[in-house]
Order: structure tokens, then C-alpha cells, then sequence
């Protein structure tokens, strides 16, 4: 069997990894796009083990960049959730953390202009899949986006030069609206009644409290995912609020959707050891979270998610708002949220009235892993 080839790049941003693309370098046939996506992926393989993912929802990722067709941006970009052991091609949403390294390769790839002696450079994205605008400052040497440097973020063990991230006006991007269903939604499964909130941020997420799952929200992720009663539950809650917020039409339709809404638990500030065994302290925190990606709990938490989860905390009279430590009254604030392998600050700024979100961002690390070729067998065309 032969294979043939397409330009790629593998980059890290945050605690995600993916496949970049140039748009150009692409089929135009909307299929075979995606079988080059799932073969370089391998969706195929629960192991991943004939393609760049590692069996985990943060590498089964995919990034595809253009230039712009907005006047005040740099790149368009368009992201798309790799399934894992099924053939799920999914852009209905995006990644938080993966952002940080679209700035790099529009930096690398020459989508911007950057002075040999600069040290640091604007680039704005248009993001596709949310409909929003992101302004990304990449740190740079040599004309090149830098990897090196003293940012040490939570999930990984090595160092790395900072990149600052912020969507503007990131309300509303799948339902039209931060607060599709109020702030305090009631929904009701076969086993309870639970209270929940329901944001549009970034990414749609539905949080729920740990308490009345009846869990501290605290215990390790392997522990919680044996729990089927719980995982089952937490579905449950999702698809039904999929459904109450028009995403789906039907609970079948959102069960065979699992990319978003996305469902997260959340605790009040608590002592908690992360999944190395390093503890954290009640007072190092504003709110505990955790949260479910495809089927599993996530090994930290999506960038797209505490993004979506640091807005609620600000947000007067939502859930995670209720269990968050007293917020100051500025409305422009830093959230620190606790979650599996540390702790994530997430920038905040309220509008003036302080019924939206003006804009919400985070601090991450990014850098090129490889960059050539990557082989199609001839079948999957």
C-alpha cells in the first residue's frame, strides 16, 4: 500500500496538543479532509498508537490556519475535537489552551510580520468555530515565536516563555447568549433534582455541584470515572440541558455529541492533593472544578473550560459564583481556580453592568514540537 503526504506541524499549547494544518495545503473534499484528520490522529484505535494522539481527549486535536477573511485579523482559525477510538470529526466547539499555539504558528508560518529584534508581537485570530476574536501576545527571538523562558503553568513540569491570551466578548458563540437559560436552571433526572448553571463562554458548559452528587469533588479523577452512577448521572444532566438550551433537539442527538455542551463539577475552596500528590491549600484558591471531556475526566481542565468557569464565578448569582471565594467588587478580576494538577488564573473583566463578560483570558506556554510531513495511506482517500 502506498501513502502520499500533507504539510503539517505538531505544536503543544498549554496542556493540549495538535496537528496544524495550513488551509491551503488541504483537499477540497470535505471528506477527505477528515479522513487525513482521523488517520493523522487515529481516531480509529482507542491506543491512538497509529497516529500523533496519545488516547487522551488534550492530543486528539486539530488545528487548521488561513489568512484572515477579517480586516482586523491576522489568521482565521478553525479547531476540531478528534474522537478517540470512534470516527468523530467534531468544530462545534473550540480549545482554550490550543489558542496560545495558534499565535505561535502564525508567527512561525510568516502570517505576521515580526522584527528580528522584537521581543514580543500582537497577533489577532479570528476563531471560526466560536465566531470570536482573540488577541494573543506572543513572546518572540529571532522573528521566531520563543519556547523558552521562567512561565511555569500547572500540568506540565518544565518552564516556558508566556504567551497572554484574551477573547473578546466571548459570550454567546453557540446559543446566542452568555445565560441561555437564567442563572440557576433546575433539571431532573431519573435518580434527583439538581440546580445548575448553563453558560455560553467560549465553550457551553454546564456546572454542577459535587455536593449533590454526593461526592467532595476533590477525589482523584481515576476514582471518580469508576463511578458509573456518577458518570451516567453527569451525562444525564448534560444531554437534558443540551436539549433546554436548544443546542440539540433531541437527548439521542446530544448523547452521540459529547464535544459540548461540556459538563463540569464544582466545590467551595477546600484542601486537595493534585494528581502528583502535591497539596493545595484552601486559601490558594477561589473555586474547586473539575470536568468531563469525551466520556472521561479531564487530566486538568480544558482552556476553553476555565475560561468558561472563571466568567460564572465573577457573574453574580450563578452556581460556581455561589461556591467561589467572595469575589472583590472590581470588575475586573483574577480568578484561581483548582483543578486536578494545580492551580489555572483566569483573567476576568465584567461589562459595565456586570450582567457580561467583556473579556476572559489565561496565561499559557507553547512551542513547535516537529514540523514535515505527515503519511495517508492511499485507502483513506
Amino acid at each position: 500500500m502506498t501513502q502520499y503526504t500533507i504539510p503539517c506541524a505538531l505544536y503543544r499549547g498549554g496542556t493540549s496538543r495538535g496537528l496544524f494544518f495550513h488551509k491551503h495545503d488541504l483537499p477540497e473534499d470535505i471528506g477527505t479532509v477528515h479522513k487525513i484528520f482521523l488517520t493523522g490522529i487515529d481516531a480509529y484505535n482507542p491506543s491512538q498508537i497509529d497516529g500523533v494522539g496519545s488516547g487522551t481527549s488534550h492530543s486528539s486535536k486539530v488545528c487548521v490556519i488561513s489568512g484572515s477573511s477579517k480586516e482586523s485579523a491576522d489568521v482565521d482559525f478553525t479547531f476540531y475535537q478528534i474522537g478517540i477510538g470512534e470516527e468523530i470529526v467534531d468544530q462545534k466547539g473550540t480549545c482554550g489552551n490550543l489558542m496560545a499555539a495558534v499565535g505561535a504558528f502564525a508567527v512561525d508560518e510568516g502570517y505576521v510580520d515580526v522584527s528580528l529584534t522584537a521581543s514580543q508581537v500582537k497577533v489577532s485570530v479570528f476563531n471560526t468555530n466560536i465566531n470570536k476574536m482573540l488577541h494573543i501576545s506572543v513572546p518572540v527571538e529571532n522573528g521566531k515565536a520563543k519556547a523558552g523562558g521562567e512561565y511555569l503553568m500547572p500540568g506540565l513540569v518544565k518552564s516556558g516563555a508566556k504567551f497572554a491570551v484574551n477573547i473578546l466578548n466571548p459570550g454567546g458563540s453557540k446559543t446566542g447568549s452568555t445565560l441561555p437559560l437564567e442563572l440557576i436552571y433546575t433539571v431532573t433526572t431519573q435518580n434527583s433534582t439538581y440546580e445548575v448553571s448553563f453558560l455560553d463562554v467560549v465553550n457551553p458548559f454546564v456546572f454542577v455541584s459535587a455536593k449533590d452528587l454526593g461526592i467532595k469533588g476533590t477525589e482523584l479523577n481515576s476514582e471518580l470515572t469508576m463511578n458509573r452512577f456518577l458518570m451516567d448521572e453527569l451525562d444525564d444532566i448534560r444531554v437534558k440541558l443540551a436539549v433546554a438550551a436548544g443546542m440539540s433537539k433531541t437527548e439521542d442527538e446530544a448523547r452521540v455529541t459529547p464535544s459540548i455542551p461540556k459538563i463540569a463539577i464544582v466545590s467551595e475552596p477546600q484542601d486537595y492533593l493534585t494528581s502528583a500528590g502535591k497539596l493545595i491549600k484552601a486559601e490558594e484558591v477561589d473555586i474547586v472544578a473539575k470536568m468531563i471531556s469525551m466520556g472521561n475526566f479531564h487530566r486538568t481542565f480544558a482552556g476553553s473550560g476555565l475560561n468558561c468557569l472563571g466568567s460564572a464565578a465573577l457573574l453574580p448569582g450563578t452556581l460556581p459564583n455561589r461556591f467561589a471565594r467572595s469575589m472583590k467588587p472590581e470588575r475586573e478580576q483574577t480568578i484561581r481556580i483548582g483543578q486536578p494538577e494545580g492551580v489555572t488564573e483566569v483573567r476576568v473583566a465584567l461589562t459595565e453592568d456586570k450582567q457580561d463578560v467583556s473579556y476572559v483570558g489565561m496565561d499559557r506556554t507553547a512551542r513547535r514540537i516537529l514540523k514535515g510531513d505527515l503519511y495517508i495511506p492511499e485507502q483513506t482517500q
